[in-house]
């Protein structure tokens, strides 16, 4: 009867920690509105209309012109993640062994409808600038466009964003940071997120993209740009969501503990018996 008891006493335990631990990862990822959602393989619209820094009309297809694209969704007055995310770029964009224009192309693409030529013309400027090697400007176009153009872009490639409210009152867009590596057909072949990344990565991703070659993601934590602290000049800490990977963790990590004891226990009970 002790035996059965104790068992039954385990299980109930079990029962309730695993139910509370699922609570809280359901809290955590909850939110499937934002962040990526990748479609290796899929297919990027190309014949959408936007308008490029000199506010030429262009399309992704006329851009591209049969050649593999690096495209990077930010938005030029970002204050959290565009800006470092676009700097590493143009940093790796000096040190890798192709050439622009010829072996490769880039497309930022500006996912505020409110931004215009003017906005894009300026990062471009600073970009380039800030390049180590000389660097052909045409071989990176930065565009804008409408509200629904720049949605079938994102939608192509699962990247969610949403305009919030930021804790010094300032609406601002939450969204990943993320390169999007195309084939000169405007296929979907890698994904390489963060704000920071490797030039052999991003070389190795354009010779496989002019190949039409897909690759699964190497990492999956993905950054979220939020609110930037003017006050001090940092970037907002996303506790909530660090709060609720820890707590799932050590939910899962006590369940983990009372299996293995309730095991023991049970063990000693049938030697006892």
């Amino acid at each position: 009867m002790r035996y059965k008891v104790l068992k039954t006493g385990i299980f109930s335990s079990c029962m309730q920690w695993g139910i509370a631990g699922l609570f809280f990862v359901s809290i955590l990822f909850a939110d499937t509105t934002l962040g990526m959602v990748e479609q290796p393989g899929g297919q990027v619209p190309l014949d959408i209309s936007f308008l490029d820094d000199t506010g030429k009309q262009v399309t992704f297809k006329e851009l591209m012109d049969g050649k593999p694209v690096i495209l990077t969704l930010n938005y030029y007055g970002c204050p959290g993640l565009c800006t470092p995310q676009l700097n590493d770029l143009a940093q790796n964009l000096s040190k890798v062994k192709l050439t622009e224009n010829k072996d490769y192309k880039v497309i930022t693409l500006s996912f505020d409808p409110e931004e215009g030529p003017i906005d894009a013309a300026k990062k471009k400027a600073n970009l380039i600038a800030s390049m180590k090697r000389s660097y052909d400007a045409q071989a990176w176009k930065f565009l804008t466009g409408t509200k629904d153009n720049i949605h079938k872009v994102t939608e192509s490639v699962g990247f969610h964003f949403e305009k919030q409210r930021g804790p010094d009152g300032i609406e601002e867009y939450v969204h990943p940071a993320v390169l999007v590596v195309l084939s000169p057909d405007g296929k979907i072949t890698r994904y390489l997120n963060g704000i920071e990344q490797l030039p052999f990565d991003i070389q190795m991703a354009l010779m496989e993209a002019s190949k039409g070659t897909v690759r699964p993601t190497i990492a999956k934590t993905l950054l979220f740009c939020f609110a930037f602290d003017p006050k001090n000049k940092t970037y907002v800490f996303a506790a909530e969501k660090v709060g609720a990977v820890t707590l799932s963790l050590i939910l899962f990590g006590f369940l983990g503990y009372l299996v293995v004891t309730g095991r023991k226990k049970e063990s000693g009970e049938n030697e006892d018996v």
